[in-house]
Protein backbone atom coordinates (compact mmCIF):
# COMPACT_ATOMS: atom_id res chain seq x y z
CA UNK A 1 0.00 0.00 0.00
CA UNK A 2 1.10 3.48 -0.78
CA UNK A 3 0.57 6.36 1.61
CA UNK A 4 -0.28 9.83 0.46
CA UNK A 5 -0.07 13.23 2.05
CA UNK A 6 -1.25 13.60 5.66
CA UNK A 7 -1.52 9.84 6.10
CA UNK A 8 -4.20 9.27 3.45
CA UNK A 9 -4.11 6.12 1.40
CA UNK A 10 -3.69 6.74 -2.30
CA UNK A 11 -5.86 4.96 -4.84
CA UNK A 12 -4.76 4.55 -8.43
CA UNK A 13 -7.46 5.04 -11.09
CA UNK A 14 -6.22 3.89 -14.51
CA UNK A 15 -8.35 4.46 -17.60
CA UNK A 16 -7.85 5.02 -21.34
CA UNK A 17 -4.07 5.34 -21.00
CA UNK A 18 -4.30 7.83 -18.11
CA UNK A 19 -3.57 7.16 -14.45
CA UNK A 20 -4.95 9.37 -11.69
CA UNK A 21 -4.17 9.43 -7.99
CA UNK A 22 -6.99 9.76 -5.46
CA UNK A 23 -6.21 10.66 -1.87
CA UNK A 24 -8.67 8.63 0.18
CA UNK A 25 -9.99 10.28 3.33
CA UNK A 26 -10.60 7.30 5.59
CA UNK A 27 -11.16 9.39 8.71
CA UNK A 28 -14.06 11.30 7.16
CA UNK A 29 -16.04 8.20 6.18
CA UNK A 30 -14.49 5.17 7.91
CA UNK A 31 -17.30 2.67 7.26
CA UNK A 32 -17.60 3.46 3.55
CA UNK A 33 -13.84 3.65 3.06
CA UNK A 34 -13.38 0.24 4.72
CA UNK A 35 -15.91 -1.39 2.38
CA UNK A 36 -14.37 0.31 -0.64
CA UNK A 37 -10.88 -0.89 0.27
CA UNK A 38 -12.16 -4.43 0.86
CA UNK A 39 -13.47 -4.47 -2.74
CA UNK A 40 -10.14 -3.41 -4.28
CA UNK A 41 -8.41 -3.98 -6.58
CA UNK A 42 -11.27 -3.89 -9.09
CA UNK A 43 -12.02 -3.44 -12.77
CA UNK A 44 -15.12 -1.30 -13.28
CA UNK A 45 -17.29 -0.22 -16.18
CA UNK A 46 -17.83 3.54 -16.36
CA UNK A 47 -21.17 5.25 -16.91
CA UNK A 48 -22.11 8.78 -17.91
CA UNK A 49 -24.08 11.12 -15.69
CA UNK A 50 -27.70 11.61 -16.75
CA UNK A 51 -28.73 14.82 -14.96
CA UNK A 52 -26.02 16.57 -12.97
CA UNK A 53 -23.36 16.09 -15.65
CA UNK A 54 -19.58 16.51 -15.41
CA UNK A 55 -18.84 13.33 -13.52
CA UNK A 56 -18.19 9.70 -14.28
CA UNK A 57 -19.61 6.95 -12.15
CA UNK A 58 -19.52 3.22 -11.52
CA UNK A 59 -21.50 0.85 -9.32
CA UNK A 60 -20.31 0.18 -5.79
CA UNK A 61 -20.17 -3.56 -4.91
CA UNK A 62 -21.29 -2.84 -1.34
CA UNK A 63 -24.17 -1.36 0.63
CA UNK A 64 -23.45 1.39 3.15
CA UNK A 65 -25.61 4.17 4.55
CA UNK A 66 -24.84 7.86 4.14
CA UNK A 67 -21.84 8.91 6.22
CA UNK A 68 -20.82 12.48 7.12
CA UNK A 69 -23.42 13.83 4.71
CA UNK A 70 -22.50 16.61 2.29
CA UNK A 71 -24.55 18.47 -0.32
CA UNK A 72 -23.60 17.15 -3.75
CA UNK A 73 -23.77 20.69 -5.15
CA UNK A 74 -20.86 21.72 -2.92
CA UNK A 75 -18.58 19.11 -4.49
CA UNK A 76 -16.01 20.75 -6.74
CA UNK A 77 -13.94 19.25 -9.56
CA UNK A 78 -11.75 16.39 -8.37
CA UNK A 79 -14.08 15.24 -5.60
CA UNK A 80 -14.45 11.49 -5.08
CA UNK A 81 -17.86 10.63 -3.62
CA UNK A 82 -20.23 7.78 -2.79
CA UNK A 83 -23.94 8.29 -3.55
CA UNK A 84 -25.82 5.75 -1.41
CA UNK A 85 -29.33 5.92 -2.91
CA UNK A 86 -27.85 5.45 -6.39
CA UNK A 87 -25.12 3.08 -5.13
CA UNK A 88 -22.61 4.96 -7.26
CA UNK A 89 -18.97 5.84 -6.75
CA UNK A 90 -18.20 9.02 -8.67
CA UNK A 91 -15.37 11.29 -9.76
CA UNK A 92 -16.36 14.88 -10.53
CA UNK A 93 -14.51 16.84 -13.21
CA UNK A 94 -16.58 20.02 -13.51
CA UNK A 95 -19.44 22.07 -12.11
CA UNK A 96 -22.68 20.18 -11.59
CA UNK A 97 -26.14 21.12 -12.77
CA UNK A 98 -28.82 21.56 -10.13
CA UNK A 99 -29.63 18.33 -8.28
CA UNK A 100 -30.72 17.70 -4.70
CA UNK A 101 -28.82 14.94 -2.92
CA UNK A 102 -26.63 14.19 0.07
CA UNK A 103 -23.46 12.19 -0.56
CA UNK A 104 -20.51 10.71 1.30
CA UNK A 105 -17.18 12.41 0.55
CA UNK A 106 -14.42 9.80 0.14
CA UNK A 107 -11.47 11.86 -1.03
CA UNK A 108 -10.05 14.01 -3.78
CA UNK A 109 -8.22 13.42 -7.01
CA UNK A 110 -4.77 14.94 -7.29
CA UNK A 111 -3.57 16.99 -10.21
CA UNK A 112 -5.23 18.36 -13.31
CA UNK A 113 -8.82 17.26 -13.97
CA UNK A 114 -8.62 18.03 -17.72
CA UNK A 115 -7.64 14.43 -18.68
CA UNK A 116 -10.52 13.13 -16.55
CA UNK A 117 -12.89 15.50 -18.37
CA UNK A 118 -11.73 14.07 -21.70
CA UNK A 119 -12.43 10.55 -20.42
CA UNK A 120 -15.85 11.71 -19.25
CA UNK A 121 -16.60 12.95 -22.76
CA UNK A 122 -15.58 9.59 -24.21
CA UNK A 123 -17.83 7.79 -21.75
CA UNK A 124 -20.81 10.02 -22.53
CA UNK A 125 -20.26 9.95 -26.29
CA UNK A 126 -19.54 6.25 -26.46
CA UNK A 127 -22.12 4.87 -24.05
CA UNK A 128 -24.30 2.37 -25.84
CA UNK A 129 -21.56 1.84 -28.43
CA UNK A 130 -18.64 0.64 -26.30
CA UNK A 131 -17.68 0.13 -22.68
CA UNK A 132 -14.99 2.26 -21.07
CA UNK A 133 -13.20 0.30 -18.33
CA UNK A 134 -11.08 1.52 -15.44
CA UNK A 135 -8.78 -0.31 -13.02
CA UNK A 136 -8.76 0.85 -9.41
CA UNK A 137 -5.99 -0.26 -7.10
CA UNK A 138 -4.52 0.64 -3.73
CA UNK A 139 -1.14 2.24 -4.08
CA UNK A 140 -0.45 0.59 -7.42
CA UNK A 141 -1.46 -2.99 -6.57
CA UNK A 142 -2.35 -5.20 -9.52
CA UNK A 143 -5.12 -7.72 -10.10
CA UNK A 144 -8.84 -7.61 -9.67
CA UNK A 145 -11.35 -8.81 -7.14
CA UNK A 146 -14.99 -9.75 -6.87
CA UNK A 147 -17.47 -8.60 -4.24
CA UNK A 148 -17.03 -10.66 -1.10
CA UNK A 149 -19.37 -13.59 -0.61
CA UNK A 150 -21.60 -13.24 2.43
CA UNK A 151 -22.29 -16.51 4.25
CA UNK A 152 -25.89 -16.81 5.44
CA UNK A 153 -27.60 -19.56 7.39
CA UNK A 154 -30.59 -20.15 5.14
CA UNK A 155 -30.49 -21.82 1.74
CA UNK A 156 -32.63 -19.10 0.06
CA UNK A 157 -30.23 -16.40 1.21
CA UNK A 158 -27.23 -18.37 -0.01
CA UNK A 159 -28.95 -18.85 -3.37
CA UNK A 160 -29.69 -15.13 -3.60
CA UNK A 161 -26.05 -14.33 -2.83
CA UNK A 162 -24.94 -16.71 -5.59
CA UNK A 163 -27.28 -14.99 -8.07
CA UNK A 164 -25.91 -11.60 -7.06
CA UNK A 165 -22.30 -12.72 -7.48
CA UNK A 166 -23.04 -14.23 -10.89
CA UNK A 167 -24.66 -10.99 -12.02
CA UNK A 168 -21.66 -8.95 -10.87
CA UNK A 169 -19.30 -11.31 -12.70
CA UNK A 170 -20.81 -10.53 -16.10
CA UNK A 171 -23.85 -9.37 -18.02
CA UNK A 172 -26.69 -11.91 -17.96
CA UNK A 173 -27.34 -13.68 -21.28
CA UNK A 174 -30.96 -12.52 -21.30
CA UNK A 175 -29.81 -8.90 -21.66
CA UNK A 176 -28.04 -9.84 -24.89
CA UNK A 177 -31.15 -11.78 -25.91
CA UNK A 178 -33.22 -8.64 -25.36
CA UNK A 179 -30.90 -6.71 -27.68
CA UNK A 180 -31.48 -9.28 -30.42
CA UNK A 181 -35.26 -8.90 -30.35
CA UNK A 182 -36.86 -6.98 -33.25
CA UNK A 183 -40.24 -5.33 -33.62
CA UNK A 184 -41.95 -1.90 -33.63
CA UNK A 185 -40.59 -1.08 -30.16
CA UNK A 186 -37.77 -3.62 -30.02
CA UNK A 187 -35.23 -3.57 -28.60
CA UNK A 188 -35.39 0.07 -27.48
CA UNK A 189 -38.74 -0.03 -25.67
CA UNK A 190 -38.02 -2.98 -23.38
CA UNK A 191 -34.40 -1.87 -22.90
CA UNK A 192 -35.37 1.59 -21.65
CA UNK A 193 -38.25 0.21 -19.61
CA UNK A 194 -36.09 -2.48 -18.02
CA UNK A 195 -33.37 -0.03 -17.01
CA UNK A 196 -35.99 2.27 -15.51
CA UNK A 197 -37.75 -0.56 -13.63
CA UNK A 198 -34.50 -1.92 -12.21
CA UNK A 199 -33.39 1.54 -11.10
CA UNK A 200 -36.78 2.36 -9.57
CA UNK A 201 -36.77 -0.95 -7.68
CA UNK A 202 -33.24 -0.22 -6.50
CA UNK A 203 -34.31 3.11 -5.02
CA UNK A 204 -37.41 1.65 -3.33
CA UNK A 205 -35.28 -1.07 -1.78
CA UNK A 206 -32.93 1.58 -0.39
CA UNK A 207 -35.90 3.25 1.29
CA UNK A 208 -37.10 -0.09 2.65
CA UNK A 209 -33.62 -0.89 3.98
CA UNK A 210 -33.57 2.32 5.99
CA UNK A 211 -36.80 1.29 7.74
CA UNK A 212 -36.28 -2.47 7.92
CA UNK A 213 -34.97 -2.54 11.51
CA UNK A 214 -37.82 -0.51 13.01
CA UNK A 215 -40.86 -0.77 10.74
CA UNK A 216 -42.41 -4.19 10.00
CA UNK A 217 -44.13 -2.59 7.00
CA UNK A 218 -40.78 -2.10 5.24
CA UNK A 219 -40.63 -5.77 4.25
CA UNK A 220 -44.17 -5.60 2.83
CA UNK A 221 -43.27 -2.49 0.82
CA UNK A 222 -40.26 -4.34 -0.59
CA UNK A 223 -42.44 -7.36 -1.45
CA UNK A 224 -44.90 -5.23 -3.40
CA UNK A 225 -42.09 -3.43 -5.24
CA UNK A 226 -40.44 -6.74 -6.11
CA UNK A 227 -43.66 -8.18 -7.49
CA UNK A 228 -44.34 -5.10 -9.58
CA UNK A 229 -40.82 -5.03 -11.02
CA UNK A 230 -40.86 -8.77 -11.72
CA UNK A 231 -44.10 -8.45 -13.66
CA UNK A 232 -42.74 -5.71 -15.89
CA UNK A 233 -39.22 -7.10 -16.30
CA UNK A 234 -40.34 -10.63 -17.17
CA UNK A 235 -43.68 -9.96 -18.84
CA UNK A 236 -42.76 -7.00 -21.02
CA UNK A 237 -38.98 -6.93 -21.15
CA UNK A 238 -38.30 -10.65 -21.36
CA UNK A 239 -35.89 -10.70 -18.40
CA UNK A 240 -37.29 -13.88 -16.90
CA UNK A 241 -34.30 -14.80 -14.72
CA UNK A 242 -34.40 -11.39 -13.06
CA UNK A 243 -38.17 -11.66 -12.64
CA UNK A 244 -37.87 -15.10 -11.04
CA UNK A 245 -35.15 -13.82 -8.72
CA UNK A 246 -37.32 -10.96 -7.51
CA UNK A 247 -40.41 -13.14 -7.09
CA UNK A 248 -38.43 -15.73 -5.15
CA UNK A 249 -37.00 -13.05 -2.88
CA UNK A 250 -40.47 -11.58 -2.34
CA UNK A 251 -41.81 -14.96 -1.25
CA UNK A 252 -38.90 -15.40 1.15
CA UNK A 253 -39.42 -11.93 2.64
CA UNK A 254 -43.05 -12.79 3.31
CA UNK A 255 -42.20 -16.08 5.01
CA UNK A 256 -39.12 -14.92 6.96
CA UNK A 257 -39.51 -11.17 7.65
CA UNK A 258 -36.77 -11.38 10.32
CA UNK A 259 -34.22 -11.69 7.49
CA UNK A 260 -35.46 -8.51 5.80
CA UNK A 261 -32.25 -6.52 6.16
CA UNK A 262 -30.03 -9.26 4.73
CA UNK A 263 -32.42 -10.00 1.87
CA UNK A 264 -32.88 -6.34 0.95
CA UNK A 265 -29.13 -5.71 0.98
CA UNK A 266 -28.61 -8.54 -1.48
CA UNK A 267 -31.46 -7.27 -3.66
CA UNK A 268 -30.03 -3.74 -3.70
CA UNK A 269 -26.77 -5.11 -5.07
CA UNK A 270 -28.62 -7.28 -7.60
CA UNK A 271 -31.03 -4.60 -8.84
CA UNK A 272 -28.33 -1.94 -9.07
CA UNK A 273 -26.00 -4.17 -11.08
CA UNK A 274 -28.83 -5.25 -13.39
CA UNK A 275 -29.63 -1.60 -14.06
CA UNK A 276 -25.94 -1.03 -14.79
CA UNK A 277 -25.71 -3.77 -17.41
CA UNK A 278 -28.81 -2.36 -19.12
CA UNK A 279 -27.56 1.22 -18.89
CA UNK A 280 -24.37 0.34 -20.77
CA UNK A 281 -26.46 -0.59 -23.81
CA UNK A 282 -28.37 2.70 -24.01
CA UNK A 283 -26.81 5.38 -26.27
CA UNK A 284 -28.10 8.20 -24.10
CA UNK A 285 -26.68 11.03 -26.17
CA UNK A 286 -28.29 9.75 -29.37
CA UNK A 287 -31.58 9.15 -27.54
CA UNK A 288 -31.55 12.70 -26.23
CA UNK A 289 -30.77 14.16 -29.63
CA UNK A 290 -33.54 12.11 -31.26
CA UNK A 291 -36.10 13.35 -28.72
CA UNK A 292 -35.02 16.98 -29.21
CA UNK A 293 -35.17 16.63 -32.97
CA UNK A 294 -38.67 15.15 -32.82
CA UNK A 295 -39.81 17.78 -30.34
CA UNK A 296 -38.59 20.57 -32.63
CA UNK A 297 -41.01 19.26 -35.28
CA UNK A 298 -43.90 18.97 -32.86
CA UNK A 299 -46.85 21.15 -33.98
CA UNK A 300 -47.55 24.19 -31.85
CA UNK A 301 -50.69 23.95 -29.72
CA UNK A 302 -53.67 25.73 -31.18
CA UNK A 303 -54.92 28.62 -29.13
Amino acid sequence: MGNGDKGNLVLSFACEGETFEIALSEAGAPRTAAKLLAALPARVDLHCAKIAGNHILWHAPFVEALEAAADVMTMGPGAFIYWPERQFLELIFGELQAETASVTVLGRMRGDVAPLRRIGERVAGGQGHRVVWADITIGGEDGRSEPATQTRASAPLRALTEKRLALWAGAPPEVDALMRRRGPMLPAGPLLMAESEARKLHEILWLALGESDTDPGAALAAVLALRGAASRLAGFCGLHDAGDTFLGAAAYLESVPADARHVIEELILYAGRLAGWLDLRIPWRAVNEAVLEAHAEWPAEES
